[in-house]
């Protein structure tokens, strides 16, 4: 099955590095490019792809803007935005917005065909690193605390405190002694529970509740 792919960057050296990384993967296929925000909404709906590699930073309609419009619609593609800085001001807005996960843009290749292929199975991705110090800025008090919603299972906040540390999956699954299958149903429990669309919002919701303390530290949740 192939993946189809929009590329939404105003800077054309940008679109063409990333489509010539992506054009010799048999199971990728850019269908569209789009310079702004305000264009990469309508393509998306025109052509439907699977996933939009959205530039955070462009010009008319913003990265965040356009993923929003397009996370609005009930058949939206998986959003994985580009930004140049890891804690960039914009990115807490599009990861709001619905992007399942974020590249930087001198990540290696690698990285980005990673993270396409990813967002398109439903799993989101970041990289553990820039995804600790976004956590990190989350804990020291770049946002405002939150109270997690009753409900959530105990394996579920075990989950949850993982996805804080942003384990992806598989890392999960070793952690616990579980199927890889099992921790998906367990990461779509959370996320219907925490009312958010992506594993990336649970991982800061769990920063703000206080489930981690920050690079390797964790807080167990309480219980009542």
């Amino acid at each position: 099955m192939t993946v189809s792919i929009l590329l939404a960057d105003d800077q054309e050296m940008v679109r063409t590095s990333m489509r010539i990384m992506i054009d010799v993967e048999p199971d990728l296929e850019v269908v569209g490019e789009a310079a702004d925000g305000h264009l990469a909404v309508e393509l998306a709906a025109r052509l439907r792809p699977d996933v939009v590699v959205m530039d955070i930073r462009m010009p008319h309609t913003s990265g965040v803007d356009a993923t929003l419009q397009i996370m609005n619609r009930p058949d939206a593609p998986a959003v994985l935005a580009l930004t140049t800085f890891d804690l960039d001001e914009y990115l807490f807005g599009v990861l709001r917005a619905g992007a399942v996960g974020f590249v930087l843009k001198h990540d290696p290749a690698a990285t980005l065909l990673e993270g396409i292929r990813a967002v398109a199975r439903g799993e989101g991705f970041v990289s553990p690193g820039p995804t600790r110090r976004l956590i990190t800025r989350v804990a020291n008090g770049d946002s405002e605390p939150v109270q997690l919603p009753g409900g959530l299972t105990p394996r579920e906040c075990e989950v949850l405190t993982l996805l804080g540390q942003a384990m992806s999956n598989t890392q999960i699954a070793r952690r616990l002694h579980i199927e890889e299958s099992t921790v998906k149903t367990h990461v779509q429990g959370v996320l219907t529970k925490l009312g958010v669309r992506t594993r990336v919002q649970a991982a800061l919701m769990a920063s703000r509740a206080g489930l981690v303390g920050g690079i390797g530290s964790v807080r167990k949740p309480e219980t009542h």
